[in-house]
């Protein structure tokens, strides 16, 4: 049986978690991403976020539902009880600010993320300071291999 000429290739990521410290893409002070499919056509990217110090590490809401699962580590919303710790499954639903912590006692979080729409980045009050989607963050991974030697044709493998 044929397969549809239109159809996506696959994706297949041998070693999620690299060798290569290059391929986590910094985006901020000791927090990382670690792309695994950005989708162009339906606007969703799936990712490692690898966070190495505790504390707020962002308020943001998504227009679209996100699914999490914890690798290593723990986190937890500063707006809900429960805490997300490894192996454990999150889904958030469209239209929840949270903001997301990382307790003292962690010294590495990494959980993958998929993320349909945008994480719109909030202040105290609700109003919007920022924005990621699927293209910002190919933008922010073209960059980052462009700088670390990786090239900018690296990131294609991960683009759908």
């Amino acid at each position: 049986m044929l397969n549809p000429i239109e159809m996506a290739k696959d994706i297949v990521v041998n070693g999620v978690l690299p060798d290569d410290e290059r391929v986590w893409v910094p985006q901020a002070e000791n927090v990382w991403f670690r792309p695994l499919c950005l989708s162009t056509r339906q606007g969703y990217w799936v990712n490692l976020l690898r966070v190495r110090k505790s504390g707020i590490l962002s308020r943001h809401r998504h227009p679209a539902p996100v699914h999490g699962y914890v690798i290593e580590g723990k986190w937890k919303y500063l707006e809900h009880d429960w805490t997300a710790t490894q192996g454990s499954y999150v889904f958030e639903p469209p239209g929840e600010t949270h903001t997301l912590t990382v307790p003292e006692d962690v010294p590495q979080m990494i959980t993958l993320f998929h993320i349909t729409g945008a994480m719109i980045y909030v202040d105290e009050k609700g109003a919007v300071t920022a924005y990621e989607d699927v293209f910002t963050k190919i933008e922010m991974c073209r960059k980052h291999y462009i700088a670390c030697g990786l090239g900018p044709d690296f990131i294609n493998q991960f683009i759908r």
